[in-house]
């Protein structure tokens, strides 16, 4: 018999959201697994030390046989442009010998389905994070026409709400944005999507919800979900 479509998703082990919105946010019948790793903050550390525990990872989720599994960093898949991403995707393919796609490359994805190709950056990072993230989008043929990070500290990611999420955004509009960019898969931002879109009138697009859209893809499966914006229409 054949097992229920599912998706494996290696995280930071500091995330606290990302299985909860997952689980929100994803198809009724959609299995959502979840293996985590020491990655972020402390943890931080070249692929050459990350390589093993990736490999483990990523071997430990292939085990619920998931159709796709995902590197969900949005940050540390941007950090050190794409070889670095090419890297971290051979490394769970060979483990895994699973389809395997990186938070980053389910954003510029979501950017392309958008039409997105100068944009607003928003994130909880400092300011040197977000300038990784910059250097990505550049690299991927995008531009980020203005960035805005709050600095915080990785626990207090998911103490902001959607509401600040919101004011956020607007104070940092641009009229000549094509969209905006909400970074990081460990906030309440996908909460706001909806309501900035039809607020700015431009497509705004999550790691998260960028994420859940393009294993969707993947796996050939149709979902429609007002909350998540225009991606999902």
């Amino acid at each position: 018999m054949t097992p229920p479509a599912s998706i494996g998703l290696i995280i930071p082990s500091s995330n606290r959201l990302t299985e909860p919105q997952f689980n929100s946010y994803a198809p009724a019948g959609i299995g959502v697994h979840v293996t985590r790793l020491r990655m972020t903050g402390k943890f931080r550390q070249p692929l050459s030390d990350l390589k093993r525990p990736l490999t483990e990872a990523a071997e430990a989720i292939s085990d619920v046989k998931p159709g796709v599994i995902v590197f969900h960093c949005t940050a540390n898949s941007m950090e050190s442009g794409l070889a670095h991403e090419r890297a971290l995707v051979e490394i769970i393919e060979q483990a895994s010998g699973c389809p395997t796609i990186t938070t980053a490359q389910a954003i510029t994805q979501a950017f392309d389905q958008s039409g997105i190709r100068k944009l607003v950056l928003v994130s909880p990072y400092v300011h040197s994070t977000n300038q990784l993230e910059v250097n990505y989008l550049t690299e991927t043929g995008y531009k980020v026409l203005h960035e805005v990070g709050l600095g915080l500290e990785t626990h207090a990611y998911a103490a902001v709400t959607p509401q600040e999420w919101k004011a956020v955004v607007k104070e940092n509009s641009r009229p000549d944005a094509d969209g905006y960019f909400l970074s990081c898969t460990n906030t309440r931002m996908i909460e706001a999507i909806s309501d900035l879109e039809a607020d700015l009138g431009k497509p705004v697009i999550n790691s998260n919800q960028a994420t859940l859209w393009a294993c969707l893809k993947i796996l050939v499966i149709k979902h429609t979900d007002h909350r998540l914006g225009r991606l999902f229409q």
